[in-house]
């Protein structure tokens, strides 16, 4: 009789002991599965700290080219290619520098350049068609880019308000300035104010 009690006890223990050892295995792995979780968090919140948000246009305006016409009073007036970045100074420089007749107080060397623009340097001394002396507006005066201008900058042209600018910008891309009539982006008496004022 005391040795079927002892039996008893001991296959309670054995019993109690294999429930233990389960228990310690499944709170091991709970802990395990809730430190990864926590080292998984913290590295990926760490990583959103990491990200830079850079604008899509000037991404590209900033890697992409240009082309723009020098003209007027430096070393090899023509067509040149520059960065997306290019100040006047940089188109200048590509045209190989100022003439020695230069009339530097009528441009800003720092303005920035866009697709298309035709930059002209005056001479000295040298009058408008008009008369009167060239300003800077009229020696770097720009064609606006109607594949890439901001509906800022085609709200400059004549007869273009917000509205207009948004039509131009969803009838993208065209391949000539005609094609903002045949896609209604424009009517035909403001196509004529500024179809000399445009570039694609």
């Amino acid at each position: 009789m005391a040795e079927d009690i002892q039996e008893e006890d001991l296959g309670g223990q054995d019993q109690r002991l294999k429930f233990a050892v389960f228990g310690l295995f499944f709170a091991g792995l709970f802990l395990l599965a809730i430190g990864t979780g926590i080292f998984l968090f913290r590295n990926s919140s760490s990583d959103k700290g990491d990200i830079e948000i850079i604008s899509a246009d000037s991404q590209s305006q900033q890697a992409g080219k240009i082309m723009v016409h020098v003209d007027g009073a430096v070393g090899r007036p023509g067509v040149y290619e520059l960065p997306g970045s290019a100040r006047i100074s940089d188109a200048v420089s590509a045209s190989g520098g100022l003439a020695k007749d230069a009339d530097t107080v009528k441009v800003n060397l720092a303005a920035k350049v866009t697709d298309g623009q035709k930059i002209y340097i005056p001479k000295i001394g040298e009058q408008s068609a008009g008369g009167s002396q060239s300003t800077a507006a009229d020696s770097t005066s720009a064609l606006v880019n109607i594949n890439t201008a901001t509906e800022s900058q085609l709200d400059t042209l004549p007869g273009i308000g917000p509205v207009t600018a948004q039509k131009i910008i969803a009838s993208r891309p065209y391949s000539s300035p005609e094609e903002l009539l045949t896609k209604k982006a424009v009517g035909q008496s403001v196509y004529e104010k500024i179809k000399d004022l445009v570039t694609y």
